[in-house]
């Protein structure tokens, strides 16, 4: 049988189809190799350091981006090893509304709303945390509660990796303002204030 010549170029183009896709699924296959390259698994031994760790260690010297906290008054509440009684900062309303904003959240489930150290946790078995109410804690320097929220105390762990470092002294802040509350005399009220609280009901 014969094929015309029409007939002949139909074939030949379905041919080079044919070829054509062929070839193409043959360069498909270049991506496995670059798709599945050679790699290790977290914590893989190797031959190839003479330590034997796949995973290298921070080049000495190596800072995060944002952690250069070189400011000890700030990231640890102490100078010279010992604990502070400054702010980094200064204590504004602001400051103090968001410690006691981070204090409700963090804090008083133990310490109770007033730092009597009866919160609801305790109210339930919880061993009670000392009152920040008593002379030893209102004597304390501010940098002995920031240092307890870095490092823990006792039963209370360490809450450095739920609170900010400005929000541990907003916190502190917040405490000297309860413990405050809970000593405050007439005196300590601004004089316009104490006119008001003392002025004869109309």
């Amino acid at each position: 049988m014969r094929l015309n010549r029409s007939q002949s170029h139909t074939s030949g183009a379905r041919l080079l189809r044919l070829i054509s896709a062929v070839a193409a699924l043959g360069f498909t296959a270049c991506r496995t190799d670059m798709h599945v390259q050679p790699r290790y698994n977290p914590l893989d031994g190797t031959h190839f350091f003479e330590d034997g760790r796949s995973a290298r260690p921070e080049v000495p010297g190596t800072v995060a981006r944002g952690h250069l906290r070189i400011d000890q008054h700030l990231y640890t509440g102490k100078l010279h090893g010992q604990p502070v009684d400054t702010f980094p900062f200064a204590v504004t309303r602001p400051v103090l509304e968001r410690g006691r904003e981070r204090f409700n959240i963090f804090c008083a489930p133990c310490h109770g709303f007033t730092g009597e150290g009866r919160g609801m946790i305790v109210q339930r078995g919880f061993p009670p945390p000392p009152s920040y109410h008593t002379d030893r804690l209102r004597q304390a320097p501010v940098g002995h509660f920031y240092d307890v929220m870095t490092n823990g105390y006792g039963a209370m762990y360490s809450h450095a990796a739920r609170i900010t470092p400005e929000d541990r002294w907003a916190i502190v802040a917040y405490i000297r303002a309860l413990q405050m509350s809970q000593h405050a005399t007439l005196d300590d009220v601004p004089e316009a204030e104490r006119r008001r609280l003392t002025a004869e009901p109309r």
